[in-house]
């Protein structure tokens, strides 16, 4: 749904839809891509697109999982460090990091589907925070990487 459809929409409608704009735009970043350009390094960071897919992934479990279920890093499967998340294994393809990526953005939408904007959650890192800061911190995160998606595949194809 585009954003402009839901102007006149309460927030959380707004937030939701503008959320799964960029969850789409990151997911969409590797469509087309060999597995050889979806690993392409281009810049002295650990960041390529597949890498970057992986880590919104990673970004997903701990805003959603981690902070509303307030299970450990250990125990969801997910590295313990931001800058670990964007590691690959030889196991990791285009279409095993799209299926994790789409897998953690439908467990966050069910996550966060019963509570408020205003309910604390009590798993992150940081201490209790509420829905509404966790969406906008989101909605920061995916926006950022979703430019440096955009960068990257613009650099692999004209390539």
């Amino acid at each position: 749904m585009p954003t402009m459809d839901v102007l006149n929409d309460p927030f959380r409608e707004q937030i939701d839809v503008f959320l799964d704009e960029h969850r789409l735009l990151l997911d969409g970043s590797l469509e087309g891509l060999t597995e050889e350009q979806a690993r392409r390094s281009l810049v002295p960071s650990r960041t390529t697109l597949l890498g970057l897919v992986k880590h919104v992934t990673f970004v997903e479990k701990v805003w959603f999982d981690e902070a509303v279920t307030c299970r450990s890093r250990a125990e969801i499967g997910i590295p313990d460090t931001p800058d670990e998340s964007f590691v690959l294994d030889d196991e990791d393809t285009i279409d095993g990091v799209r299926q994790a990526y789409r897998e953690a953005c439908e467990a966050s939408r069910k996550a966060a589907s019963t509570l408020g904007l205003d309910d604390l959650l009590h798993g992150n890192r940081r201490g209790p925070l509420p829905l509404r800061w966790v969406y906008l911190h989101m909605l920061r995160e995916l926006a950022q990487h979703g430019g440096h998606a955009d960068i990257l595949r613009e650099q692999i194809l004209s390539a």
